[in-house]
């Protein structure tokens, strides 16, 4: 075989392609026989010329998994030999490389199996040579070694990383140098024991200067094993960085800024300072790394990109994604650099810094949401003066930074509409479609929250809306319809005059089937949804027949964004028929299964460079070889996702209007909900975690009318509460968290303590763990320099998690006392010195909950909280007063003797929220329903001639009528009771009690029965004092 074999392999390295299938056929033909491998070892070591022995090596590689169990012990041990000898006597590197490559397979079961005991000592013998190719070998082998054994070095820890180290710092060989930054950076990957990374800190500035001096001769791909290693340090939950960070920054801000590096390299150098924003950003505060990243990526914003540039690889739009996640994490220190950028360069004469001024700001409003709302008059002045630049390009940012606004900084900009709408009409005069577009988005995202404001320009919206819908190309005809959806939502039933008309036009487009057309299709789809919303189900219910047919037969054309917004148009039409959408659901709820059971659709890039070796990259190969590839990246076809999450959602919005109706689905949508709240995708997770409370709820809506609903009930609702609690304690993203918060207080609302009694205490300790920051979502950004009293406020997060407490409290009662004892602790935390508004006032309103449904066991807390609820009076947050005058009054109210020491301090901080320099007549009506609950426990604790006066100023309430209970019902007290004090204000109470029955705002049911005998009382009252000075009068 061995002659043969030598002559096949050079005429498989013939440049005759014929040759060389002929040769590879009956190459694969005698590599069936075992004997293959000591022939293909007897070329690697005497064969002449090194293709031939490279070829041998690369060919012994693939075959030898397969033939390795039938060699004899002998066989083996010649074969061991043969490639120690290739490794440490070859001249040929590449030849070398591969007999390394072949030692890696043979090892991942020779070592673990006894059978090559001296493999690694040998390894470790010759790294110490002073032949750099015996060293470079050495180093390759300890590089591919730890994908395959890598659990075999364990022993040797401390001496491999002593030796990396070493050879990372060689002066003399370049090539040493690189072999062992390869080697770091895969031994890294294998390594998972905190010790042991934290180790790898003093590797950092080695890591460095190997780095630069491939960067400068050429070498980008070396380079680039750098940022895989910072990327590994970085996602490391292990506090390794310390002021290592600095030099990382450094050195990839010197990488972001080098043009005449390959655009590939700039981005990854840009993706570290993404992923150090994003899982250290405690660390570039502390080290003062914010302002130097943003000095260097605003300035990227304005980077021309290379035409033949892949765009996910462009330097400008990643500046803009590492901005952005900066602005999430670090608002406080983005916020400031960004709009001294953007102020600057508003006006700079090169049109591409113009865009970039607005971009940048557009980029950070998500993040920096506060901020921006105390800035948004000079903000908003700044980018409407961009929408008028006469540069195109500067136009379009604007008009994204606007459509930016629109999302994030609601409601305040809202109130801008008068100087909005206008210059959004205007450019959607502008010549350029690519301004129109952006346009549209500008106006879809800015009038969806409008409300009734939008009724001024609702005509002259229509007019345009409607004529550019008739008019413009395809695209432009998709955003215009996202903005004529919003504006509907925002005008509700005013949009009844245009609705036929813009019925009759989506008409038109639900029924184009060409593949140009069938995101037009889409989005016609999403708006007749919307439209029939606003529309009503009197209207509708004639005319939904024809749409709903029109919306299936779009699934038999295998678009998946148009299933998706078909989807949502669906469960529109069954919030809107309620029960009445029942006799759809044989229809469209298998169609919703379809896409909840659709393949994910992943895609696994495989990095197997390993074979690319001098062209031999196909020799050979074996379906069954075990070889492992290394997975590089995992991408996935988001529209699919988009798809699933949809459909999920589709099945809870059936199952909770529906609900009887939806009985013969309940077992298949659970299996899927079930399914989908582990999958991959926090999209679909978040859904199946909503629509996990509405099938609860359709199935409670079951149990009443069949006889085995009961159990039904008992059964799902232990599957949610499992999955919610889960969620809460496992699940990695904060939105499904909070939303599983929000689903628990939900369901201890709606189904009482009964249902959840055995439940109680693990939700309770899960809440305790999500306010201490134990749960998994809350260690993603773990950062050895965290400070978390100068954490941001996770608003979404943590307000979901507070409301569990008032729901605890509102269905245990005083029973929620031991409970609340575990909770007190970690919620009062969040009321620091150091926190940010937003969270003291989250802990304030949940106190006031609390207290209002736990009752008296309040008590015990009215000294460790009644000084931060004073100081809460004072705040310059509305909000912030308005939560502390309720709580106050709760206090008060539950508890008792405890907070009667308290009530001249309560008095003097409330007293100032009655006056005129107090604009916000929410607080007002809560600070008027704090002292009517002072009155109502301790009259006689209150100077009520002092008192009355300023408290009847502010009524009747303008607001909060939820504060009417307990206000008009303190007065109701004190007439009925005779009450001396409150006689001298009967005409003034009857003037406010006229204006509270005449308003439609208040709330008859729960305030009437007892007003109205206040009412006769004051009248009776009344007649008797004015009789007594005048007795004509009777």
């Amino acid at each position: 075989m061995a002659q043969s074999l030598e002559l096949l392999l050079i005429q498989f390295l013939m440049p005759d392609n014929d040759a060389r299938r002929q040769a590879e056929d009956q190459i694969n033909r005698l590599a069936k026989d075992p004997q293959v491998v000591p022939a293909l070892v007897q070329h690697l070591r005497t064969a002449k010329t090194p293709n031939v022995r490279q070829l041998s090596a690369v060919l012994l590689r693939k075959k030898i998994t397969r033939h390795w169990a039938k060699l004899s012990p002998q066989l083996r041990q010649m074969v061991k030999q043969s490639l120690i000898d290739s490794i440490t006597m070859e001249h040929s590197a590449p030849v070398r490389k591969a007999s390394a490559n072949v030692v890696s397979i043979i090892a991942k079961y020779a070592v673990p199996a006894g059978e090559w005991p001296d493999l690694l000592p040998f390894l470790f013998h010759i790294s110490q040579s002073t032949q750099e190719e015996h060293q470079e070998v050495a180093l390759i082998l300890f590089s591919s070694l730890t994908e395959t054994i890598g659990n075999s070095f364990r022993p040797y820890f401390a001496s491999l990383q002593s030796l990396l180290l070493k050879c990372l710092q060689e002066e003399t060989s370049s090539r040493v140098r690189k072999a062992s930054l390869k080697a770091v950076g895969s031994f890294l990957e294998v390594t998972h024991d905190e010790a042991e990374v934290i180790s790898f800190r003093e590797f950092i500035p080695s890591i460095l200067a190997v780095s630069r001096q491939c960067l400068a001769s050429g070498e980008e791909d070396v380079a680039m094993i750098a940022f895989e290693i910072f990327d590994d340090l970085i996602e490391s939950p292990a506090p390794l960085l310390g002021e290592a960070v600095k030099s990382i920054v450094q050195f990839s801000l010197e990488v972001c800024v080098s043009t005449n590096l390959e655009s590939n390299t700039r981005h990854q150098a840009i993706q570290i300072i993404s992923w150090l924003a994003r899982y250290k950003s405690s660390s570039l505060k502390k080290y003062k790394l914010v302002g130097p990243i943003l000095q260097v990526m605003c300035p990227l914003l304005a980077e021309s990109s290379n035409s033949d540039e892949d765009d996910d690889l462009a330097s400008d739009r990643a500046a803009a994604e590492v901005i952005d996640t900066m602005a999430m994490n670090l608002p406080k220190q983005v916020f400031p650099p960004v709009f001294e950028f953007a102020s600057f360069n508003s006006q700079n004469s090169n049109p591409k810094f113009r865009e970039a001024s607005v971009t940048a700001l557009g980029v950070i409003s998500e993040g920096c949401v506060s901020l921006m709302k105390d800035k948004l008059e000079p903000v908003l002045h700044l980018v409407l003066r961009s929408l008028r630049d006469p540069e195109q390009l500067v136009c379009g940012a604007a008009s994204f930074a606007l459509g930016q606004f629109s999302e994030h900084l609601q409601p305040e900009i809202a109130s801008h509409h008068g100087i909005v709408i206008p210059c959004i009409l205007d450019a959607l005069e502008d010549v350029s479609d690519e301004v129109k577009e952006k346009s549209y988005y500008a106006l879809a995202a800015f009038c969806e929250e409008m409300g009734e404001d939008i009724l001024p320009y609702l005509d002259p919206l229509m007019v345009k809306l409607v004529g550019s819908l008739r008019s413009s190309p395809r695209n432009l005809q998709e955003t215009c319809m996202s903005a004529m959806g919003s504006v509907a939502s925002a005008a509700e039933k005013a949009f009844f005059p245009y609705a036929e008309r813009v019925l009759e036009l989506t008409k038109h487009f639900m029924v184009l089937t060409a593949d140009e057309d069938l995101r037009s299709r889409t989005r016609a789809t999403e708006l007749a949804g919307i439209v029939a919303m606003t529309v009503g189900r009197e209207k509708m219910e004639p005319i939904i027949p024809a749409f709903i047919e029109t919306a299936i037969a779009g699934f038999h054309l295998e678009f998946s964004e148009l299933r998706e917004y078909t989807h949502g148009f669906f469960s529109n039409v069954a919030e809107l028929l309620g029960s009445g959408f029942g006799q759809y659901l044989p229809h469209v709820v298998p169609l919703s299964f379809a896409s909840c059971n659709l393949d994910d659709g992943s895609a696994v890039d495989i990095d197997d460079s390993n074979e690319e070796i001098n062209g031999f990259s196909s020799a050979s190969s074996d379906d069954d070889t075990n070889d492992e590839a290394r997975v590089r990246n995992i991408s996935v076809r988001t529209g699919v996702l988009d798809e699933k999450a949809s459909a999920t959602q589709a099945l809870g919005m059936f199952a909770l209007h529906t609900k009887i109706s939806y009985a013969p689905y309940i077992d298949d949508t659970l299996s899927i909900l079930v399914r989908h709240s582990t999958y991959f995708h926090e999209d679909v997770r978040l859904q199946a975690i909503i629509s996990l409370k509405y099938i609860l709820t359709a199935v409670h809506e079951i149990s009443w009318i069949h006889s085995e609903g009961i159990s039904k009930f008992k059964e799902v609702l232990d599957i949610a509460l499992n999955i919610y609690l889960k969620a809460m304690s496992e699940d990695d993203d904060k939105e499904v968290v909070a939303q599983a918060c929000t689903s628990v207080a939900d369901i201890l609302v709606d189904f009482g303590y009964s249902s959840v009694e055995a439940y109680i205490p693990s939700l309770v300790k899960a809440t305790s763990m999500l306010l201490r920051g134990e749960s998994s979502c809350q260690q993603i950004e773990t950062d050895d320099e965290n400070d978390e009293d100068d954490s941001e406020h996770d608003e979404l997060l943590m307000d979901a998690v507070s409301d569990m407490l008032p729901a605890f409290a509102k269905v245990l009662g005083v029973q929620f006392a031991p409970f609340f004892s575990q909770l007190f602790e970690p919620l009062i935390k969040y009321a620091k010195q150091s926190r940010p508004t937003q969270s003291k006032t989250m802990v304030v309103a949940t106190l006031a909950e609390v207290a209002q449904n736990m009752g008296a066991p309040i008590a015990s807390y009215i000294d460790s909280v009644m000084p931060l609820v004073l100081k809460e009076l004072g705040s310059p947050e509305a909000t912030n007063r308005r939560n502390a005058a309720f709580c106050v009054g709760e206090l008060c109210k539950n508890g008792d003797a405890a907070a009667l020491k308290y009530y001249s301090d309560i008095l003097s901080r409330l007293y100032p929220l009655f006056g005129e320099s107090e604009t916000d007549n929410a607080v007002k009506d809560n600070a008027a329903g704090a002292v009517a609950r002072m009155i109502v426990v301790h009259p006689e604790s209150i100077i009520l001639n002092q008192v009355l006066p300023v408290f009847l100023r502010v009524l009747p309430l303008k607001e909060d009528y939820e504060e009417a209970i307990a206000v008009y019902g303190c007065i109701c007290s004190l007439v009925l009771s005779s009450n001396p004090q409150i006689l001298p204000f009967v005409p003034q109470l009857v003037n406010i009690f006229a204006q509270v029955a005449v308003s439609p705002l208040e709330t008859p049911e729960l305030l009437y029965p007892r007003a109205n005998n206040t009412n006769l009382m004051l009248l009776y009252t009344f007649h008797h004092q004015h009789a007594s000075r005048n007795p004509r009068c009777w």
